[in-house]
């Protein structure tokens, strides 16, 4: 069974669970179906305001896309989560890529 279909077969046990829902984003990201894995980003977000990955990579996916407003709208707001947590390592991630994206 590929990896994709294990993980929502979890979630159907576990709909909630927020780190099956930012691995469900990555693989739907990596199988190039960005939209899709951009709506469970949100999700992740909104389970969990404090994910500090899932603002970063939804930032990347959207950077990726060309949606440079929005990648920078996603790191600002995970910059803010990173502060809230004191996750310095992602602060500094997302602060450097965000001056990238300027």
């Amino acid at each position: 069974m590929p990896r994709r279909e294990q993980l929502e077969a979890l979630l159907e046990s576990d709909p909630d669970d927020v780190f099956l829902n930012y691995a469900l984003a990555k693989e739907l990201i990596a199988e190039g179906r960005a939209a899709e894995g951009l709506a469970c980003f949100d999700r992740v977000i909104e389970l969990d305001p404090n994910y500090v990955p899932a603002y970063f990579q939804k930032g990347q996916a959207l950077a990726e896309r060309g949606e440079v407003a929005a990648a920078r709208e996603a790191l600002t707001a995970g910059i803010a989560a990173a502060r809230r947590t004191g996750d310095t390592h992602a602060l500094g991630e997302m602060t450097g890529f965000l001056e990238a994206l300027e």
